[in-house]
């Protein structure tokens, strides 16, 4: 299909004006279905061309930089599905949590905290608040499709000005979307979030400006056929590795992931968390690990380390926490140092592991996200301690939390135990070998630990659970029903998903794997 991965990334950018104009003249409804309908269709051109294997475009762009193209390969092709698939779905998930925000910002804006039963009611049917909720509708998913389209574009880049850009568009709607719609203090913490991405945006283009300058081309193909010098190769690697560690909420880096996580519309949490943060991950692989060899081989070792600490410090924070949405935030913490911890364990299937921990942690995530979602709009609380006893109020949200929760944990049959199985399975070979050749036991130890890690992991989610979802129903929410079919089906959609994922993990890894081995030269 000519021009496929042209249209799936600016189809969205050129036609949100238009989203933007349907939700302003017609309302949520049509807003919903026309984003949901150009990201399905999006969604496809992607998947169609995945199909196809290895697949490239590029176009004429400047001297300076060099050419403007979008490929997929082994790499990008589990990433750019993920996010768009989430994308697509969570369009619809949008709908009845964001009337839900326009009312109560509506509600707050024009009568305080106060309210009263008839004036409520005189509130939900008056033009004043129609026509507020139109307004914010074409806001909203105008710029849902310009972060969409953000995301996949870093991920089909082929030139590093290219990366950097897109890498720069996407924070800028999710940005306005914490900002204009969060919680709390949201504009001091979309603030924040904007702050800490462009510091690790700057020193990522310090490390591809020492790269481009160098080699006189900005290209990627480019770049893999030059010989850097060793000290110029240590020195970009470093600069993307801190600059990408940012955007990955890696520890000591990770301060701002559970304010904005706490702050943002519930769908972009299950945006921002499963599909944006990961995009560190796969700058990490592409710019390191495939590009500079030489210096991911010194490095991996740190890396090893550095997910290490970050799996343990994550998932220790996540037990601490009441409010749902920050437990999930410091739970993706953790799930971001798993991703690390296989990317430092230098082997093929360590590599294929982390990868794949990207998949479970979108589709798991998600999940889990929306179901915490479900619990604000329904409930009215996101406090655990003030919750419990609503499986059998909310079947479906709590067979789906379920699902979700089983997949952060790694267990059968879902698509987290083949991750966690083929990362560890990873890092326990590279410390048989260099074991047996150095004599070294320090892999072995991180090995250990990581199996610790996994304990906090299943101890969060489970915990979790039975506070949510088993114990004793408070009195206060005896009223409460599950959600609409706009929130409860898409989250069927994605448990199906992991599962099937889950039986069948060569869907990703038959792109995956050869990939790896690839890179690595085995």
């Amino acid at each position: 299909m000519e021009y496929a991965l042209l249209q799936a990334v600016f189809l969205p950018l050129l036609l949100a004006p238009v989203a933007y104009i349907i939700g302003r003249k017609m309302g949520a409804n049509p807003a919903t279905w026309f984003t949901f309908g150009l990201l399905a269709y999006c969604t496809f051109l992607v998947i169609y061309v995945s199909l196809q294997g290895s697949y490239e475009e590029h176009y004429a762009w400047t001297q300076f930089f060099g050419e403007f193209g979008f490929k997929l390969d082994g790499l990008a092709i589990p990433f750019a599905i993920i996010i768009y698939v989430l994308s697509t779905i969570l369009a619809l998930y949008s709908k009845p949590y964001m009337i839900h925000k326009f009312k109560e910002m509506y509600e707050e804006h024009v009568h305080g905290n106060a309210s009263g039963s008839h004036g409520e009611t005189a509130l939900v049917e008056s033009e004043g608040l129609t026509q507020y909720v139109k307004h914010q509708s074409g806001v909203y998913f105008a710029l849902y499709l310009v972060f969409a389209m953000g995301m996949l574009g870093t991920i089909l880049a082929t030139n590093l000005i290219e990366f950097y850009v897109f890498f720069e568009v996407m924070l800028i709607p999710g940005f306005f979307l914490v900002a204009f719609w969060g919680d709390g203090p949201r504009r001091r913490i979309s603030l924040m979030f904007l702050f800490w991405t462009h510091v690790g945006a700057v020193v990522l283009l310090l490390g591809f400006l020492t790269i481009g300058l160098h080699v006189g081309s900005f290209d990627f193909a480019a770049i893999q056929e030059s010989k850097i010098p060793q000290d110029l190769v240590m020195l970009a690697a470093v600069a993307i590795v801190l600059g990408l560690g940012v955007k990955l909420a890696a520890f000591m880096f990770h301060i701002w992931l559970p304010y904005v996580h706490g702050a943002a519309p519930t769908p972009i949490s299950a945006l921002l968390s499963p599909a944006m943060i990961g995009i560190g991950a796969y700058g990490i692989f592409r710019l390191v690990v495939e590009f500079l060899p030489n210096a991911y081989a010194d490095m991996a070792i740190w890396l090893h380390i550095w997910g290490l600490v970050t799996m343990i410090y994550g998932g220790a924070m996540a037990l601490m926490q009441d409010d749902v949405k920050r437990m999930l935030a410091y739970s993706s913490v953790s799930q971001m140092g798993y991703i690390l911890f296989g990317i430092g364990s230098y082997s093929t299937l360590g590599l294929a592991g982390a990868e794949f921990m990207y998949v479970t942690h979108g589709l798991g995530k998600a999940l889990l996200f929306m179901s915490a979602g479900i619990l604000i709009v329904q409930c009215g609380t996101r406090s655990m301690t003030k919750l419990g006893g609503l499986a059998g109020k909310m079947p479906i949200t709590a067979v789906c939390a379920v699902i979700g929760a089983l997949t952060i944990a790694g267990v059968p049959p879902t698509s987290g135990f083949m991750g966690e199985w083929t990362l560890f399975a990873g890092a326990l070979d590279t410390a048989i070998i260099q074991g047996e050749e150095t004599g070294s036991v320090l892999r072995y130890v991180i090995f250990g630990l990581g199996l610790v890690a996994t304990v906090l992991t299943m101890s969060y989610m489970l915990w979790m659970l039975k506070r949510v979802f088993f114990g004793k129903l408070p009195e206060h929410l005896s009223h409460v029903k599950e959600a609409s079919w706009y929130m409860t089906a898409p989250m069927m959609v994605l448990a199906g998903f992991t599962i099937v994922v889950g039986l069948y993990p060569d869907i990703f890894f038959n792109d995956i794997i050869p990939y790896m081995k690839g890179v690595l030269g085995a």
